[in-house]
This record gives structure tokens, sequence and C-alpha cells, in this order.
């Protein structure tokens, strides 16, 4: 009925590494907005719904690529959670730390995922439902 632990942390760093992107995509065009002839709005939502066809199609791409590096990986008995080798290391760090330095990084970064997931869950919120979260000014 349950689905195993192991499924679960998989899912909860995917979702956290997700939310830790879309909080800081969420911030950046407010402190820095490109120039750019398809979007004119620092608002992540209309910016959303302004955004050319071709970027979704690019991003879903993107997504798909990601997904299936880490199909790969898992498949070569690599791991995207830390329990192994790591199937994307860009700078060849995993291997080279102690298992309590090992243990120090998952844990930071599922903290960190969690901690990003109620961030932009409270953004969301506070975007349609303006003053639901006190912490927040309204229109962030």
């Amino acid at each position: 009925q349950w689905a195993p632990a192991d499924y679960l942390r998989k899912v909860e760093l995917s979702n956290g590494r997700a939310a830790m992107l879309a909080t800081v995509g969420w911030e950046v065009p407010k402190v820095f907005m490109f120039d750019s002839n398809d979007v004119s709005s620092p608002d992540p939502i209309k910016a959303i719904l302004e955004a050319d066809p071709q970027w979704w199609a690019q991003f879903i791409l993107f997504c798909g690529t990601v997904e299936a590096i880490k199909y790969r990986g898992e498949m070569e008995g690599k791991s995207y959670t830390g329990d192994g080798p790591a199937v994307i290391d860009w700078t060849n760090t995993w291997g080279t730390l102690n298992d309590k330095e090992k243990e120090g990084m998952r844990l930071k970064e599922l903290k960190n995922g969690r901690l990003a997931m109620l961030a932009f869950a409270s953004y969301i919120s506070n975007y349609y439902i303006p003053g639901s979260v006190p912490l927040l000014p309204e229109g962030f």
C-alpha cells in the first residue's frame, strides 16, 4: 500500500531541488530584470504567461534530459540522493568527502530543500491570497 521510504526520499530531494531553483527564480527577477522583448514583467506568474511557447518546449526537453541522465545513472548503480557514487558531480568532490562530511551534506540539502518548499508555497499563497503570509510584503 505505502510507497517505499527510499522512493519517498528520492521524491523529496527532487522536489526540494526544484523548489530551491523556483525560489531563486521567484526572487531574482525582482532584483535583476533582463532586457527582453518577450517577457516584460518581473512578476513570476505574469512572466510564465508571457513566455514564448518555444521556451516551454526547451524547458521540457531540458527537464527530460536531466531525468534521463538520472535514470541512466541509477541503472549504472550511481545515486542522485548521495547514497553512492554521484550521478552528476560537476566538481568531482563527492568522492573526496568522508562519510561524516557526506552525511552532513545530505542533511543540509534535505533541510534546504524542505525550507525552499515552504518558501515557494508561501510565495504562491501570498500571491493569490495577499496578506496570507504575514512576513511577506504584498506583491512579493
